[in-house]
């Protein structure tokens, strides 16, 4: 049986970026040991999409496919906001079919996804869930 889903991202500076998604994004960890943070992330899903080739990460001596993160929100404004009163650099918020978005510049120079969905998602907030008998 799956019970979870662990997601790699490569990174020049994981230092930095491990700062950042414990004391900015504030997600929980676990230290693995010597510092190495694996960090619990909100309920996920999955999309699929097509691509002209595809975008390949080595590991575990296999070209495997890679992924872009877009962590979800209720109101992608009011978490821009927060993130630029941080002083986190931060696109300014766009409008997609499938919803709001804006693109966040890690400590590394790296970046991820931040959206708040207009389409049905496939996960259950908790909010949601208390409200069902």
């Amino acid at each position: 049986m799956i019970h979870g889903a662990h997601f790699l991202m490569y990174t020049p500076d994981p230092e930095a970026d491990r700062a950042f998604f414990r004391n900015v994004l504030a997600l929980p960890s676990v230290d693995a040991g010597e510092g190495w943070l694996i960090f619990r992330l909100p309920p996920s899903e999955l999309a699929l999409h097509p691509a002209d080739e595809p975008l390949l990460q080595p590991a575990g001596g296999q070209d495997m496919l890679g992924a872009v993160l877009y962590l979800m929100c209720d109101d992608v404004q009011a978490q821009t906001d927060a993130l630029r009163a941080r002083k986190i650099g931060c696109t300014p918020p766009k409008r997609a079919p499938w919803g709001m978005y804006v693109i966040v510049d890690l400590p590394s120079g790296g970046k991820i996804g931040l959206y708040q969905p207009s389409h049905a998602t496939a996960i259950e907030r908790p909010e949601k869930a208390k409200g069902k008998t």
